[in-house]
């Protein structure tokens, strides 16, 4: 569901509360800050024409827990007309984990939503609209990136000692009370640990910090949703994290919190038994709210196919058939393409995207369908990986000849070095694949009675070079019918015997790819 607009106020309703180190009511002059931006949202609301009984103003920890709550409140209500819903703690912490559900396609770890206060954890398997998660719903702690950097400011080096004790002492008896399923713990040892979640604008300014010293620099996909990091690259950055006044999308306050979020996730890392990977959400107590009001059918859907959906031709169904039909057989060894870019999903979204970039100048396809992933046509799309991101866009950008100009050689570059050189060669051999079906169905119909005009079948052979980087080659097949479209079938393959050349390779001749034999056949005679 793309979002027709957003926005936020730098209001901190938890700083506001505390004067001198002792909690105080929320200031007047704060509560007339929020007042003044609920009331130009509400003019907005009006302007998009949204019924007015259609707005919720869902109210969290912070006015839970202010001494002036109830007043607060209520000159909401009489400066808007609207009612602010009271999230109780135990809701806040589900709705919390429904909003990083709503971010990825599935979810199968520990879920952690980092606020002002406090900071929430809990278990969460999300798969095919099903959502599980722990039946305490979640544990909360009073160790959000506010709280703790009062605390860390208030107390000297030995009470740090004493709060590093407290707080991985309540994180690891949370852990045993939160109810994990054993299946779950034993994917977790089988993966080489869990799979952390994160979501708050705490962490999701330290993954912004990790984007800017990542190893990949520049960083090609400035979109935190979707963003993972090894456990070794969340805990390498820790001592290079201190000065971030000048990062992208960090905030002068929430450069402040670095040190504070800082020795959160030192506790946190040192807390559970073994970490394996870190994924970065964006979705939080707003997104989990409308994620619960959809129906189980809507959120059952692949977020990538339906992103891609209103672009797909009049004859998706046969186009993926052939498209699918290029694909080899895995062979469980180092030849084989990734899943993620040969998935049902991945293909689909390929086949729907495989005419989205042709009214535009021929000099830009190429470009623009590289980009369409972070700032193109995908750019709002919700619940995308940056796997899914960088590999759509790598055979995209090969189905319009993979030629770049220089301003955007580097970003392709730097995408296929997020691949990986298996997977970028993988998204050429497919992008080539996808150019040719273009070029045969260039209004991407099948005719009816035309479903055989192109047939194509791939095999393993042994690769007859020993110095190649796999013991494999493909032998790839394309049956056509060539009638009027007399070379057609011949340059096709020309193309795809290109792609398997070493000088054509990710990283060159002793880069990786694989070699490719073609072979054309005529498919008039069978008509």
């Amino acid at each position: 569901m793309p979002t027709v607009y957003q926005d936020r106020s730098a209001i901190s309703l938890y700083d506001a509360q505390y004067e001198s180190g002792k909690k105080v009511a929320i200031p007047q002059a704060v509560i007339k800050d929020v007042l003044t931006a609920l009331l130009q949202f509400k003019r907005t609301c009006e302007d998009f024409q949204v019924p007015h009984d259609r707005v919720r103003v869902v109210a969290t920890e912070a006015t839970r827990n202010a001494l002036n709550s109830q007043d607060y409140r209520q000159q909401i209500q009489t400066a808007t007309g609207w009612t602010v819903e009271m999230l109780p703690k135990e809701e806040e912490g589900r709705i919390g984990a429904l909003g990083v559900a709503s971010s990825f396609g599935s979810i199968r770890g520990l879920v952690l939503d980092l606020g002002g206060g406090s900071i929430q954890m809990t278990w969460m398997v999300s798969e095919n609209a099903e959502v599980k998660i722990s039946p305490k719903g979640s544990v909360s702690f009073p160790y959000g990136a506010a709280a703790l950097m009062r605390r860390l400011g208030e107390a000297g080096i030995q009470s740090h000692d004493s709060l590093h004790k407290e707080m991985s002492a309540n994180f690891e008896k949370a852990l045993q009370d939160l109810e994990i399923p054993d299946d779950l713990t034993k994917a977790a040892d089988a993966e080489g640990g869990w799979t952390l979640y994160l979501s708050g604008g705490g962490f999701r300014g330290w993954g912004y910090i990790l984007m800017s010293l990542h190893s990949i620099s520049p960083y090609p996909i400035p979109i935190i949703n979707g963003f993972q990091v090894p456990k070794s690259s969340f805990l390498t950055t820790l001592e290079s994290s201190s000065d971030q006044d000048e990062t992208f999308r960090i905030s002068s306050r929430r450069a402040s919190q670095v040190p504070a979020i800082t020795f959160l996730i030192k506790v946190l890392t040192q807390s559970i038994p073994s970490i394996s990977q870190i994924h970065f959400a964006q979705g939080g107590i707003r997104e989990g709210l409308l994620f619960s009001s959809l129906p189980a059918t809507i959120r059952a859907q692949h977020p990538l196919v339906t992103a891609t959906q209103p672009y797909a031709p009049p004859s998706t169904a046969a186009l993926f058939r052939i498209l699918e039909s290029s694909v080899p057989f895995q062979k469980q060894n180092s030849s084989d393409p990734p899943p993620t870019l040969t998935s049902p999903e991945m293909l689909t979204s390929i086949v729907n995207l495989l005419y989205a970039h042709a009214s535009l100048p021929k000099d830009i396809r190429a470009a623009a369908a590289l980009r369409s992933s972070t700032t193109g046509l995908l750019a709002n799309a919700n619940g995308l990986s940056h796997v899914d991101r960088c590999s759509l866009a790598l055979v995209l950008c090969e189905r319009w000849g993979g030629d770049v100009s220089p301003t955007d050689e580097l970003y392709l570059a730097k995408m296929q070095e997020l691949a990986g050189p298996q997977a970028a060669w993988w998204a050429k051999y497919l992008g080539g694949i996808a150019a040719g079906i273009g070029d045969v169905f260039p209004a991407g119909v099948v005719r009816e009675g035309e479903e055989g005009l192109v047939q194509i079948t791939t095999e393993w052979t042994d690769a007859d070079e020993g110095k190649s980087a796999s013991a494999s080659a493909l032998f790839l097949t394309i049956s056509m019918v060539t009638e009027g479209r007399e070379g057609m079938l011949e340059d096709w393959l020309e193309r795809m015997e290109k792609k398997g050349k070493k000088k054509n390779w990710i990283g060159g001749k002793d880069g990786w790819g694989l070699k490719v034999t073609t072979l054309a056949k005529n498919l008039n005679e069978a008509r």
